[in-house]
């Protein structure tokens, strides 16, 4: 538990170096949605060279555009946001407010029986909230809209000489 709890206390601080490193390299709208830009690939071997250049060039607008599609996802799926917030929420409740065995009653009530009471009602609730037909539109829903900017976005002409070296 005090694993999962070192974890936990982490992830601000993953979130924060992530959001330097990744969102530094944030390309204009203006460059990302250059109109001009737009053209059918002749072939496959275009589209893939688009692609693979496309995808490192613009890789922190797409990051940007699928945390707003998982974002959009959480919000217009309210039983999966009220599953993660009953589990999230009862466990810092949990770890808050009955860190000792307390008595009830005739009953002792432990942190383990707190936790299995959490999750026995919780499981249940998230798995009709059905999480993984979430995931699977995200990564399809994601998986169109980047592939598809990249395939149909010209790279500069600038980027055909950057593995050129100047003597």
């Amino acid at each position: 538990m005090a694993q999962f709890l070192e974890i936990a206390m982490r992830i601000p601080d993953t979130i924060k170096g992530l959001r330097k490193e990744r969102l530094s390299s944030l390309r204009p709208l203006n460059e990302c949605f250059d109109y001009q830009r737009i053209s059918r690939p002749q072939d496959l071997n275009e589209a893939t060279q688009r692609i693979t250049y496309n995808t490192r060039h613009f890789s922190a607008n797409y990051a940007v555009l699928m945390a707003i599609l998982a974002i959009y996802g959480l919000i217009t799926s309210p039983l999966l946001l009220v599953a993660i917030v009953f589990l999230v929420g009862g466990f810092a409740a949990i770890n808050r407010f009955a860190p000792e065995p307390m008595q009830v009653g005739e009953h002792v009530v432990t942190q383990k029986s707190l936790y299995t009471g959490l999750f026995v009602i919780g499981i249940p609730l998230l798995w009709i909230a059905s999480p993984i037909a979430l995931l699977f539109w995200l990564i399809g829903s994601s998986a169109i809209l980047v592939l598809g900017h990249a395939a149909f976005i010209e790279p500069p002409v600038s980027s055909e000489y950057t593995g050129v070296e100047t003597v």
